[in-house]
Parts: structure tokens; C-alpha cells; sequence
């Protein structure tokens, strides 16, 4: 216990001088790191509904990414500082090693790579890094399955008519 403590306040500490330097979101908006984040983590959790064309596939990022933008941007200024931190984290190398246990880059990384990462995340004793599994997850899921041209590669029909 001792040692999630203090492994817990030294990434705290570290994490936090590292997003004073590079955050998650400048103005509101995803940085450049951060889309990186969020395409690499879209690979990785969407595997198996994402369209199978590479040029398709690419472009269902895109719009996952522009999406998770525009949730950012429209966020309560408290959450998009703690949105900003999480990410500003992960997308420097002591957070991404830190909180993630991943070696490579976002962008450099397998989606096997990132799927374990991400399940050592969800199923870790440390509540922080569930936690973050968690905000990861949701916001890549929800923005990916927000746009309609998706219901029909998970089998949902669309709102019932009422």
C-alpha cells in the first residue's frame, strides 16, 4: 500500500510539471499530442468495428478525434483543466510510462500494445489509473458511436420513432 502511495505522489508531482509544460488542450481544443492519443486509443478499443478499408478507416478517426474535440471545447472549464491534465500526462513519456505502462509513443505503438496497456490500466490496484481507463474509454466510445454512420458495425438500429 505504501507503494501506490508514494508511486501515486510521484506521478502526481511529475505528471504535474510535465502538464504545466505540455497540456492536453490549448483554448479548449485537443493539441496535436492529443489527437495522437486519442487515434492510437481509437485503434485499440475500437478494433473490430472500425471499417476494415484503410482510407475509411482513417477517416472514422478523424471524425472520432474532431468529435472528442468538440466535447472538449464545449466542457465545463473544470473539466476541461482536469480533461487537459489526463491527457497532457499521458502524452509525455513519464506519464505514458507512469500511468499507462506503455513504452512507445502513442503513435508508434501496436493496438496490441495499447489494448494491454489499457487492461493493465482497468485492472490495476491503483484507483488513478482505473480511473483514467474509464474517462478514456467512455470518451472514445462515445464519440465514435455518436455519429450514425457507426450504429449499423455494432447492430444498433438507430432511436425508436415515438
Amino acid at each position: 500500500m505504501k507503494l501506490g502511495l508514494v508511486s501515486g505522489a510521484v506521478l502526481a508531482v511529475a505528471g504535474g510539471a510535465a502538464v504545466l509544460l505540455q497540456p492536453g488542450l490549448e483554448q479548449g481544443h485537443l493539441t496535436a499530442s492529443a489527437r495522437e492519443l486519442f487515434t492510437s486509443l481509437g485503434r485499440a478499443i475500437l478494433q473490430g468495428t472500425l471499417p476494415t478499408d484503410p482510407q475509411t478507416r482513417s477517416r472514422a478517426l478523424e471524425g472520432m478525434v474532431e468529435r472528442i474535440d468538440a466535447l472538449a471545447a464545449n466542457l465545463p472549464p473544470a473539466v476541461q483543466a482536469e480533461l487537459s491534465q489526463l491527457v497532457g500526462l499521458l502524452c509525455t513519456t513519464p506519464g505514458r510510462l507512469g500511468l499507462a505502462g506503455l513504452s512507445p509513443a502513442w503513435a508508434d505503438a501496436s493496438e496490441a500494445q495499447v489494448q494491454a496497456a489499457l487492461e493493465g490500466m482497468r485492472f490495476s490496484s491503483l484507483a488513478l489509473r482505473q480511473q483514467a481507463y474509464q474517462a478514456l474509454h467512455e470518451i472514445v466510445g462515445g464519440a465514435y458511436l455518436s455519429d450514425e454512420s457507426t450504429w449499423v458495425a455494432v447492430g444498433y438500429p438507430g432511436p425508436l420513432a415515438i
